[in-house]
């Protein structure tokens, strides 16, 4: 099956609209009109319809056909407990054609004004009903990392190192599943945010670091890339461990420097002692009946 080309979904997705008199407005989000975005073929089409009734389209989907063969189909709205109709005024498909396009297509009344703000990465694809304002062109300045306060700097650092001695005992226990998720949860989750801010600071806070830092290798200096790629691991103990000290050396490094550009202060103590007791517990035998004596 041939994927079909950007230019044959917009005529679709536009074409659609102006086929039903109920559809007020169509609106484009998301990567496809962001700029800087890199352009591949993953790239999905987010795509609001303004609707008169948007229980017409829950209700009676024979209309998702109109858009290709579907391989799979998600609706978020009526997944962990949501409930229908008391989403009446916006219900979300998410669409995945067998062609590999996909659209995460939201329906939303067209009677709501709410639903008529919109970030900066928008474009209006049709408007019948003169319901939209007019739109800035898109760019990414509702993504940039805001910076942060002091309260929440001290906050992430103190999450990032506590949580490491977590891992130190899921890792002296060999017990896989809860090293990793300390890991690869709290712990990068802090770490991911400080890297955000390391990026604000060298950029005024105008570059994205992308979803999930997506954006990291684009905007990271080469070598605090390479230290964050060392910081995944596989499910060898030791190689975890190494991981582990990755990950405290680039949370060091990139928050001091964000310390210092904002007047905080940067918890070297708890640093110092949360290191300590890292290094302590990987060469703790495995016998060993005390932490320590």
């Amino acid at each position: 099956m041939r994927m079909r080309t950007e230019q044959q979904m917009l005529d679709l997705i536009v074409g659609f609209a102006k086929e039903r008199d109920d559809v007020r407005a169509v609106v484009m989000n998301g990567s496809r009109v962001d700029p800087d975005a890199p352009r591949d073929t993953f790239q999905d089409y987010d795509i609001v319809y303004f609707v008169d009734q948007v229980a017409a389209y829950v209700d009676n989907r024979a209309w998702i056909k109109t858009f290709g063969e579907i391989m799979i189909m998600q609706t978020p709205d009526v997944m962990e407990g949501g409930q229908w109709p008391s989403l009446d005024h916006k219900f979300t498909f998410l669409l995945q054609f067998a062609d590999g396009n996909r659209i995460d297509l939201t329906f939303y009344a067209a009677h709501r004004t709410d639903g008529l703000r919109h970030g900066s990465l928008s474009v209006v694809l049709l408007d019948k009903a003169g319901l939209l304002p007019e739109l800035p062109p898109p760019n990414g300045s509702d993504y940039a990392t805001a910076p942060p306060g002091a309260e929440q700097f001290a906050g992430c650092c103190n999450e990032f190192w506590w949580v490491s001695a977590y891992v130190a005992k899921g890792l002296w226990r060999r017990e896989l599943s809860y090293a990793k998720y300390m890991t690869d949860h709290p712990v990068r989750e802090a770490l991911m945010r400080m890297l955000e801010w390391h990026i604000g600071v060298r950029s005024g806070f105008t570059a994205s670091p992308g979803k999930l830092g997506k954006y990291f290798e684009r905007r990271l200096e080469p070598r605090l890339w390479q230290t964050f790629v060392l910081t995944y691991a596989d499910a060898d103990y030791e190689r975890m461990w190494d991981a582990l000290f990755a990950m405290c050396g680039l949370f060091r490094e990139t928050a001091a420097e964000v310390a210092a550009y904002f007047g905080f202060e940067y918890p070297f103590e708890d640093d110092r002692r949360v290191t300590a007791h890292l290094q302590h517990v990987r060469g703790l035998p495995r016998d060993a009946e005390r932490m320590y004596e």
